[in-house]
């Protein structure tokens, strides 16, 4: 045992220099975690950049380019293909200073008549207002109905050989279910104030006057597509009692026909028609906050149904 008297001093000592060690190590670990922190929220903000198109992209707009377009789906008015977002990016690519030509690329088996009216009325406009910047229509796996509706306000239409293009036609579908009520025992009450509110219902025999006048309205609807296709088209048509029958033909056909001018991609189109290869996507596309929220909106779905049933059966995919 010392008996000097400076053990107390020698453990204080010691455990003074072990405070300051784990001191400094928790400004250290403070030090790190800032850093980690500063680092995340930096690449976060890189990612939203990128996202959003900021950062060098209004000089890349100012060069000259070929505006591309796309339609791709179903032409629906709240969908992902409706025609505010289509004439949002038509109206941003004329404008553009940079803009040599425009491509509307279509995949689309067609939609509403009223959504591709707009959108085609909107690209004649457009061209009215800038006759100096062509736009084409460029179609791939299918152009149909409302999709040709729109490519008809095109320039001119390239597809590929194998394309599907046509099916100039209306349609309203439904389901009656009235023989299907009598064998299970169901009875219809249906109350309405007005002879015709009810009108097509898929739970009441069909009546007569309703279809007439049902097939009415289909008729004039067609009858305005198909003046628009001809008025888009022009002499080029080389009309037969089956092109504006619904038909839809390959895109070597719709070419003989005249329903298309020539074979052709987007890249051959803006480098051999338009003349300026560098392709710029004007499309609207999602933000990060609406897919944030359709993803949110599928989890909290398959959540409900994990806990509803218990098992990933019915899980959202």
């Amino acid at each position: 045992m010392d008996t000097s008297g400076n053990e107390p001093n020698w453990e204080r000592g010691v455990l003074e220099k072990l405070a300051l060690a784990s001191l400094k190590e928790l400004r250290a670990k403070r030090r790190w975690g800032i850093f980690f922190k500063l680092a995340g929220l930096a690449y976060l903000v890189a990612i939203l950049v990128l996202a959003v198109g900021w950062g060098g992209g209004e000089k890349l707009v100012e060069n000259k380019h070929t505006a591309l377009i796309n339609v791709e789906g179903a032409i629906v008015a709240k969908g992902d293909v409706s025609a505010d977002k289509i004439n949002g990016a038509l109206q941003a690519a004329f404008e553009s200073k940079g803009t040599a030509g425009v491509i509307v690329r279509i995949n689309s088996p067609g939609g509403s008549p009223v959504q591709s009216g707009i959108v085609y009325d909107e690209i004649r406009r457009l061209r009215t207002k800038h006759p100096d910047i062509p736009l084409y229509a460029v179609v791939e796996d299918m152009c149909a109905s409302g999709g040709y509706y729109i490519a008809s306000a095109a320039d001119k239409i390239y597809v590929d050989k194998a394309s599907i293009v046509g099916s100039i036609g209306v349609l309203m579908d439904g389901f009656g279910f009235t023989e299907a009520m009598e064998k299970v025992g169901v009875e219809r009450r249906l109350l309405t104030a007005g002879q015709n509110k009810g009108f097509l219902d898929p739970f009441s025999p069909q009546d007569l006057a309703q279809k007439q006048h049902a097939q009415i309205l289909l008729e004039e609807i067609h009858q305005q597509f198909i003046d628009i296709v001809r008025k888009g088209r022009g002499g080029r048509l080389k009309e037969t009692p089956e092109m504006f029958s619904g038909l839809m033909w390959t895109g070597a056909q719709s070419v003989k026909m005249g329903l298309a001018d020539d074979f052709g991609t987007v890249d051959s189109v803006a480098r051999e028609v338009i003349k300026e290869e560098n392709v710029l996507d004007y499309s609207v596309k999602e933000n990060i906050a609406e897919r944030f929220a359709k993803r949110l909106g599928a989890d909290v779905s398959q959540g409900l149904v994990l806990r509803l049933f218990g098992t990933d059966r019915f899980a959202v995919r």
